[in-house]
């Protein structure tokens, strides 16, 4: 299982520590770098705008990718060295740095990889809480190191870790750099030669061909209309998560919550439900959540986004950047039916997945006026699923990742969505939450999992999701659940 926790849940014996930071040189060079005629993408211009407005607003955007896993004996630091910039250097999503200009967001580029030198710093011993800090200090996205690497070494072991600014990657990173960094370092350590990789996509050229297709879209175009009733459903805007979060701006900081939902063979009965009802995992767990969220408010209609990656061909599949895209999801929910509700979520997503190439700033920037269309508030729920033996995932690599220790950490500060990321894997399937940090959000979480953890179980068993729980009273439907054994912690390793 790809476990998230929040970084706070990062411990450990204390290290020494060595981190790879741009030298002298090299910052210098790139601060010098021009205007790029490349275009920023709406991602990244997203994010950097989310990041300035919590600046503004005097809380701390969460940003950070952190992933981390252990390696056997000591750090060679120089074949790290080369391993590192060689990285950097392939992907030219590195290669650029943002700043705001007359309220645009601008791209500078180095027209030479080479000038790109990362180079070890050797830290005193740490513990965990001073390597923590030293990881959350990564730069925000508006310098360019906005990204560092480094190892934490014990006597026998190391571990390796990545900061990196959302920015620059996404989800499908972790793949590239499990190849590109650790197996390559393997065989460098070991004397091996290195790695014969694939040829790299570009993001640079996604970010041209992203901004080509958008400047040709028009109020007419099939995708900017799909939005717009998806917009009108929810108010003119994206959809907000229906339970109470706290008073604005909720809290500075996020938190992370994992349960399980069901172990192997519920898993199992899950899926044979959902391919009975024609629909897939995926719209069972839309279909969850929607049920869930029915049996706390009686609303027949859901709606969510989900992420989706928007790469098209094998290089791009190669390459670090942000691809992600969202996919509207729209559920009429059927409380005396999972089989229906699944396969209408199932057809919300298959029918809209050509919406993920189209951002809905994009839509609001062609709204005209008299349309009501506005960007989101703080409190967007967004769906996630992963199965971890379908590609690119394989249960080979989970497996190599588990025996690694390897954890994805969150930096846990404050997010404007309420991300929900359901995992399968082997064992089980689980589901993470973030959400804000303050006691009023927490309890809003904890309903929602309890009664979307009772829908899942439901299904798998066989029966009527409503069942069971419907006519508990909060308290004791959430300690219903708990003596399930559903809100037991997800297993490590």
């Amino acid at each position: 299982m790809v476990a998230i926790k929040a970084i706070h849940d990062w411990t450990g014996t204390s290290g020494d520590v060595v981190s790879w930071h741009p030298s002298p040189a090299s910052r210098a060079k790139v601060a010098k770098a021009p205007v790029s005629p490349v275009p920023v993408s709406y991602q990244q211009a997203q994010h950097i705008r989310g990041y300035l407005s919590h600046l503004q607003g005097g809380t701390d955007m969460a940003r950070l990718n952190i992933p981390a896993w252990d390696m056997p004996g000591h750090c060679d630091v120089r074949a790290m060295t080369h391993v590192v910039n060689a990285y950097l250097r392939r992907h030219d999503t590195y290669h650029s740095w943002f700043e705001m200009a007359d309220d645009e967001v601008v791209r500078h580029t180095v027209a030479n990889p080479r000038d790109i030198a990362f180079v070890p710093t050797k830290h005193a011993e740490m513990t965990a809480p001073q390597w923590r800090e030293h990881v959350l200090s990564t730069a925000n996205p508006l310098q360019w190191d906005c990204f560092s690497f480094g190892v934490i070494q014990r006597a026998d072991h190391f571990t390796f870790y990545i900061s990196i600014d959302h920015v620059h990657t996404d989800a499908m990173f972790m793949g590239i750099v499990l190849i590109e960094i650790h197996m390559m370092y393997a065989a460098l350590a070991n004397g091996a030669a290195p790695i014969p990789l694939p040829p790299a996509g570009s993001y640079d050229d996604y970010c041209v061909r992203q901004h080509d297709f958008l400047s040709a879209l028009s109020l007419d175009s099939p995708e900017v209309r799909e939005w717009v009733r998806f917009a009108e459903c929810n108010d003119g805007t994206m959809p907000h998560f229906p339970f109470p979060l706290g008073d604005p701006p909720w809290s500075t900081t996020g938190d992370l919550i994992t349960v399980r939902l069901m172990d192997r063979d519920q898993s199992e009965r899950f899926e044979a439900a959902c391919t009975a009802a024609g629909a897939r995992f995926i719209g069972g767990v839309f279909a969850c959540a929607a049920m869930a969220q029915h049996a706390l408010t009686g609303s027949v209609d859901y709606h969510v986004i989900t992420p989706t990656t928007t790469r098209r061909s094998q290089a791009e599949f190669q390459t670090t950047g942000w691809f992600t895209g969202v996919v509207p999801i729209s559920v009429a929910v059927d409380p005396d039916a999972f089989g229906a509700t699944a396969r209408a979520a199932q057809e919300s997503f298959d029918g809209r997945m050509p919406l993920a190439h189209v951002p809905f700033d994009r839509v609001v920037e062609l709204a005209t006026e008299g349309m009501g269309l506005r960007t989101p508030e703080p409190g967007v729920p967004m769906v996630s699923f992963l199965d971890a033996g379908l590609p690119p995932l394989s249960a080979s690599i989970i497996a190599e990742w588990e025996r690694m220790n390897g954890m994805v950490f969150s930096d846990a500060r404050s997010a404007y969505q309420i991300g929900l990321w359901v995992n399968r894997g082997e064992r089980e399937t689980s589901v993470t939450v973030a959400f804000p940090n303050n006691p009023v959000a927490r309890e809003s979480i904890d309903r929602y999992l309890a009664a979307m953890t009772a829908v899942y179980l439901a299904v798998a068993d066989g029966g009527t999701p409503e069942r069971g729980y419907v006519e508990l009273s909060d308290g004791m439907r959430r300690n219903a659940v708990r003596d399930r054994g559903a809100l037991a912690p997800v297993a490590e390793g």
